[in-house]
């Protein structure tokens, strides 16, 4: 990472609430053929979430504790703060002196961008003014948000719009908290109602919705130069598994995520 940053730009892709079980099954079926061709070997990598919801993971990925790989560690850090005794920092870590990776990247000469989506960016609040309140510049519409059935490809336009506004020699890190897949989902299938509310399926069917339009994002990211991008859940959620409904819960479908990274080259 110490070669990339300074010379790539930069992407964290947030897809709020996706549980690792469902975008395993859809990557196997080619039902997400946009995200299958960037992922390496065209799979999810299980890992484990440094949160529950949304809030208190994003403040630890932020820190530069992305998700843990699901088996037994130590596991090298991308990104890390200096301390001492960090068993974590390995040579090949950017270790950064700030607080944060936001604003270590800034400190490095990027220019940090939040394109917000569930409520704990929606600037509507003190509190929800902590995480966006990180970076250099934010945006969060209504349009965004999680009520809203085109809240992808809204928050892709934006992107494209901050790419294309850019000096050609600025880096660029944008951080994009994608809130399709959080409830209420079950607008994205053809036939569901609000009264029956929302399942597995929709969630599954959330996440197609946003394959379809993630190439532009990737497109976007990658039309300066080669971008380096990171795209992973933050928590999962639960739909009745063992009795649980939502997450802020200790339980499998919730700490288990999917994650992956991978470059995007600018012919993408």
């Amino acid at each position: 990472m110490n070669e990339v940053v300074g010379r790539d730009d930069l992407l964290l892709l947030t897809l709020d609430t996706l549980r690792y079980d469902i975008a395993t099954e859809l990557a196997t079926a080619g039902r997400i053929p946009h995200l299958a061709r960037h992922l390496p070997g065209g799979a999810w990598e299980e890992r484990h979430a440094p949160g529950s919801f949304t809030y208190a993971s994003h403040q630890a990925m932020f820190a530069g504790f992305l998700p843990t790989p699901a088996a037994p560690g130590p596991h090298p850090r991308l990104f890390a703060a200096r301390f001492a005794g960090s068993e974590t920092t390995a040579g090949r870590t950017y270790v950064f002196d700030t607080p944060d990776l936001v604003s270590g990247l800034a400190a490095a000469g990027y220019r940090t961008v939040c394109v917000g989506g569930v409520g704990f960016f929606n600037k509507q609040g003190a509190l929800g003014d902590v995480l966006p309140g990180m970076f250099q510049e934010s945006h969060w519409e209504p349009e965004f948000g999680v009520a809203s059935p085109t809240s992808f490809e809204a928050q892709v336009e934006r992107a494209e719009q901050i790419v294309g506004s850019l000096p050609a020699e600025q880096r660029l890190f944008l951080f994009l908290n994608a809130s399709a897949l959080h409830q209420p989902n079950w607008f994205h299938l053809p036939g569901a109602s609000r009264e029956a509310g929302d399942s597995r399926a929709t969630h599954a069917a959330a996440l197609e919705y946003i394959d379809r339009h993630i190439g532009r994002l990737f497109a976007a990211m990658s039309s300066r130069r080669r971008c380096f991008a990171i795209v992973c859940s933050d928590h999962g959620t639960t739909y009745g598994d063992d009795g649980y409904t939502g997450h802020r819960l200790a339980h499998e479908a919730v700490w288990t995520v999917p994650y992956a990274h991978f470059f995007l080259e600018p012919s993408a």
